[in-house]
């Protein structure tokens, strides 16, 4: 995977403008568009991570395995996506359900 986003990064940053030559040393420089990079990265896979929590939700994925799915918790997947998970139908236990 790291190998992927290098290339990534190399091929990205070609795109990327440049600071002005002479202001900045090139090493720093490239450090520096690196890091805008993967920045940018970062941005997209997150992105990608929340459809793709949508997505399996809507499939009928709990909290546990979205969690599991992303290495965290279950706890931790209800913090990162609140209101991902609803109740589609009520238990059948439920009050309204009881005949009296």
């Amino acid at each position: 995977m790291t190998q992927v986003v290098e290339e990534l990064i190399r091929r990205l940053a070609r795109d990327a403008p440049q600071p002005p030559a002479g202001t900045v040393t090139d090493a720093r420089r490239r450090a520096l568009l690196r890091l805008r990079v993967l920045r940018g990265v970062k941005q997209a896979v997150r992105h990608l991570e929340d459809q793709a929590a949508r997505a399996a939700a809507a499939g009928g994925a709990g909290y546990p395995e979205i969690g599991r799915a992303v290495n965290m918790s279950r706890q931790g997947a209800r913090r990162r996506w609140p209101g991902l998970i609803s109740n589609r139908t009520p238990s059948p236990t439920s009050p309204e359900h009881r005949s009296s």
